[in-house]
């Protein structure tokens, strides 16, 4: 089948990091008020202990600097301080101020703080504190709970339960944001306020605020939540909070240094429980078994698993909205995911909660077959491509309505460029640009530059068009000139290519390729004409298996779906795999993955062809700009793929 995926650099994440007691930069104080904060009550649990004498910090997330993996915190991307001196308790070290709980975990928040229009999401983090057991108080513990929008009608008297299972929740949905617990920040645009909303949807589906549970289902109802593997890492983190705190090992290790020395930065170790977690989120492949043995020893949140996982990816299955046969994805700029129903000739459309909102046949028209490429452009318009006949369709989801189809020979894959115009490949050795396609547009058809079969399109930050080309050889036209960049008679070869499908290019304008031949990545550099990659055997590992398609998130890592194997794979901007040699399962939720996107919110979203479902890996990837069309800009870029 043909799918179009799309990559950029991120321009809308958000991050954590550095409160009392926690390694870091100090977040920022409180900035100018909006209006009064309502009231937030709750209580601090250690598994099913109160946590006494907690102190407990209100956040809002920064809205002028950048935070995410990756990305080192600074006073610029710190989160924002935001309760005052009517808490009745002194500032700590930072000048920060707190509420402390009571001997029964409980504590409340009302007339502390003030909520910030410019800043408005917010979240907790209770520090510290005595779990009970006769242990004393454990400086290692740090839980966090998402509250959301505290301008929402909704906020108002919010009840939360910050346990180990609001702090899984929390740390994965924000995972893409996060560089350490206490700093999250947005850069403040649009785009990146919508990222950030979504991560909170995620959130929101994960753990029921209110109770401190794990949820089964998701808030649409169509959406099953990996409960078990929830209430499994809220083990692994309660092992350490339900103890005395210290961090002593190898020899008899501890259950806070079993925990932070198998959730490592690098190499660097953790030092408290919330940073434990979202390093866990950061690297879900790592030390998995020794994380799970954990649990052995606490086990107060259940269902839990009964055997340690491949990873420890938290993903989300989505059903409905007309799927059949799902093949191409994509996002529009409000999180909607769209998705391509081979069979079923229709389209389907997700919120960033994965609630429907196309019907049970999805969004169909005539001439709509066999469905496969998808793209959205500046406007937020979908465009289809169907192959038998070819065609393109333009679906406006503002109307409702489909806009007659641009039928011939073009139709799959295809690409949309910064000034709206499609680019595709056409029979033989040719790709054809089709301008102003919205009011009709004429077709200009191009062939050269070495093009043997091509695949796959993608186009560069200059506005320059890439072609994969099956038989190992990859093409560069230059519309501005009409002219070819490649050697007109071979293009270029090496670096591993081997039956190169799905192209992208990088924030470095490095041109990357999935090989179908040899389950392998190439890279290419244009500045210098030359591979990066392996000559004979291209970047391998990560549980690659014969990939077609590829995305490139925030910070330069690559994702693959392995349809093959039923995984995905990442691998790093110098060609090195993070995934561990069987990919990420998301707990075996996948089935024939045809295709991959990367959200607002570092979500990467996979639609399985052979069960008619979606699935959502939470917080897994750094964020991205969507939709791809709308921000083909330095240093953006965009790829379609062909059927090999």
């Amino acid at each position: 089948m043909r799918v179009l995926s799309a990559i950029s650099i991120l321009s809308c994440a958000l991050l954590l990091s550095g409160c009392t007691g926690m390694p870091g930069i100090t977040p920022s104080s409180t900035t100018s008020s909006s209006s009064p904060g309502p009231a937030i009550r709750g209580k601090v649990h250690g598994g099913q202990q109160p946590l006494v004498g907690a102190s407990v910090y209100l956040y809002a997330v920064n809205g002028t600097g950048y935070a995410g993996p990756g990305i080192a915190a600074s006073t610029s991307n710190a989160a924002v301080s935001l309760l005052n001196h009517f808490t009745g308790n002194p500032p700590d070290s930072n000048g920060h101020y707190y509420v402390t709980t009571a001997s029964d975990g409980s504590f409340s928040i009302t007339g502390d703080y003030s909520c910030l229009s410019a800043t408005p999401y917010v979240y907790l983090l209770a520090v510290g504190g005595n779990p009970g057991l006769g242990l004393g108080t454990n400086s290692a513990i740090t839980l966090a709970a998402t509250l959301g929008d505290c301008t929402a009608v909704g906020f108002t008297s919010t009840y939360a339960v910050v346990n180990e299972l609001s702090t899984v929740a929390t740390v994965y949905s924000l995972a893409g944001f996060a560089t350490d617990p206490t700093h999250i920040s947005s850069s403040g645009t649009p785009l990146a306020v919508t990222g950030l909303n979504d991560s909170i949807g995620a959130a929101i589906n994960m753990e029921a605020l209110a109770t401190g549970l794990a949820n089964t289902t998701t808030i649409g109802g169509n959406g099953t939540v990996p409960q078990s593997e929830i209430d499994t890492l809220g083990n692994v983190m309660g092992a350490c909070v339900n103890s005395n705190g210290a961090v002593t090992g190898p020899t008899n290790p501890t259950p806070c240094y079993t925990l932070f020395s198998n959730a490592m930065n690098g190499s660097t170790m953790p030092t408290d429980t919330a940073t434990a977690m979202l390093n866990i989120a950061h690297n879900p492949g790592a030390n998995t078994s020794a994380l799970f043995n954990l649990q052995a020893a606490f086990a107060y949140f259940q269902p839990a698993l009964s055997t340690a996982r491949n990873d420890f990816t938290i993903a989300i299955t989505y059903t409905g909205g007309g799927m059949d046969y799902p093949a191409g994805i994509a996002i529009d700029a409000s999180g909607d995911v769209w998705v391509t129903d081979t069979f079923g000739g229709s389209l389907s459309e997700f919120d960033h909660r994965g609630v429907p909102f196309s019907p049970s046949g999805g969004f169909t028209t005539s001439g709509l077959n066999d469905p496969s490429s998808i793209a959205i452009d500046g406007s937020g318009y979908v465009w289809v491509g169907s192959i038998s006949p070819y065609k393109i369709s333009q679906y406006n989801p503002l109307l409702g309505s489909w806009k007659s189809t641009t039928s011939g020979y073009q139709g799959s894959p295809f690409v949309i460029d910064s000034s709206g115009n499609i680019w595709t490949i056409i029979s033989g050795n040719s790709i054809s640009e089709l301008i102003s396609p919205s009011t009709g547009g004429t077709w200009s058809s191009f062939t050269g530059g070495g093009m043997d079969a091509p695949n796959a399109l993608a186009i560069d930050a200059s506005g320059d068009v890439w072609v994969s080309n099956y038989y190992n050889r990859i093409s560069e036209f230059t519309p501005s000139s009409g002219t070819w960049d490649s050697p007109s008679s071979t293009g270029w070869a090496g670096g591993g290519l081997s039956q190169p499908q799905d192209i992208a290019i990088d924030a470095n304008t490095n041109v990357w390729l999935a090989n179908y031949g040899n389950s392998s990545l190439s890279k290419f550099n244009p500045s210098s004409t030359t591979w990066d990659s392996p000559s004979s055997t291209g970047y391998t590992g990560g549980g690659l298996d014969f990939p077609y398609y590829l995305a490139i998130d925030g910070v330069g890592n690559l994702w693959i779906p392995n349809s093959d194997n039923a995984s995905i794979s990442e691998f790093n901007s110098s060609g090195l795999p993070i995934s561990g040699s069987g990919g990420y399962t998301g707990g075996g939720l996948l089935n024939a993955p045809s295709d991959l996107a990367i959200d607002g919110s570092g979500d990467v979203w996979v639609p399985n062809s052979n069960n008619n479902t979606i699935v959502e890996f939470v917080g897994a990837a750094a964020p991205v700009v969507t939709p791809i069309a709308a921000n083909l800009l330095p240093p953006y870029g965009s790829h379609a793929v062909n059927e090999p």
